[in-house]
C-alpha cells in the first residue's frame, strides 16, 4: 500500500464506482464539462441519492439547483421512496428552463417543483417541512441560512452542504475571503452544535451530512 492515496487518483475510483447513467444525464456532465458549469459530479450524486433513499425522502428542497443536474439525482431518489416532490431553485429564468427541458427528457418533471429567486428566501417562504435540504448557494451566505434551514426541515432530516472542502481554501488560514469564513463558519456551527449529528465526507469538493437531533 502507498504511504499516501493521490487524490486525484481516490476521486477518478469514486465517479469509476458509480452505475452508469442515462444518456440525458451523462449529456449533462459532458455539457457541464465542457462549458465549466459547477455540478457536483456523479459520485456526490450518487451520495444524494443515497442519503435521500435512506431517510425515505419524499420532500426535498435544494438550496441552489443549476440546470438540475443535482435534481434529477433526489427526484429519482423521491421517485423510487414512492413519489413525493423536489423544489428546484435559481435566480437565473435561463437555468430554470434548462433543467426544465433536461428534467423533462429525464421523465422527472412530474416530481419537480422549479421556482426562479433567491434561494433562501424562497424556502423561508414555502410550507414545510423537507425531509432533506440541499445546500449549494454563495458559500459566504452559508451561515445565515441555517437558521432558515433550522426552521424547515424535520426531526430526523437530513441536511447534505456542497463545498465543505472548498477546493482547499478551508486549510489556507491566510484565506479570509467572505465565501471561505462562510464554509469554515457553517462547517463549526453544525459540528459543534448538539442539534447536529456531522460528518464531512471527502468526496469532490466535501460534502457536509448532518443529521437533525
Amino acid at each position: 500500500m502507498p504511504d499516501a492515496l493521490e487524490w486525484d487518483q481516490v476521486q477518478h475510483h469514486l465517479v469509476s464506482l458509480v452505475p452508469e447513467r442515462e444518456p440525458e444525464m451523462k449529456s449533462m456532465e459532458d455539457d457541464a464539462r465542457a462549458t465549466g458549469f459547477p455540478i457536483i459530479g456523479p459520485a456526490t450524486g450518487q451520495v444524494c441519492y443515497q442519503f435521500a433513499r435512506l431517510a425515505g425522502a419524499r420532500r426535498v428542497f435544494e438550496l441552489g439547483s443549476g440546470f438540475g443536474y443535482s435534481t434529477a439525482w433526489f427526484a429519482r431518489a423521491v421517485r423510487d421512496n414512492g413519489g413525493g416532490e423536489v423544489f428546484h431553485v435559481v435566480w437565473d429564468e435561463g437555468l430554470s428552463r434548462r433543467a426544465r427541458e433536461h428534467l423533462g427528457r429525464l421523465g422527472l418533471s412530474d416530481l419537480v417543483r422549479f421556482r426562479v429567486g433567491e434561494a433562501v428566501a424562497t424556502l423561508a417562504k414555502t410550507d414545510g417541512p423537507f425531509d432533506l435540504i440541499f445546500n449549494d448557494i454563495d458559500k459566504e451566505g452559508y451561515p445565515d441560512s441555517l437558521p432558515v434551514i433550522e426552521a424547515k426541515l424535520r426531526p430526523g432530516g437530513v441536511l447534505i452542504v456542497d463545498n465543505a472542502l472548498y477546493h482547499g481554501r478551508v486549510f489556507d488560514d491566510a484565506n479570509q475571503t467572505p465565501a471561505t469564513r462562510g464554509v469554515r463558519e457553517l462547517t463549526r456551527r453544525l459540528t459543534g452544535d448538539p442539534r447536529w449529528f456531522t460528518t464531512l465526507l471527502p468526496v469532490r469538493d466535501g460534502l457536509l451530512v448532518a443529521l437533525r437531533n
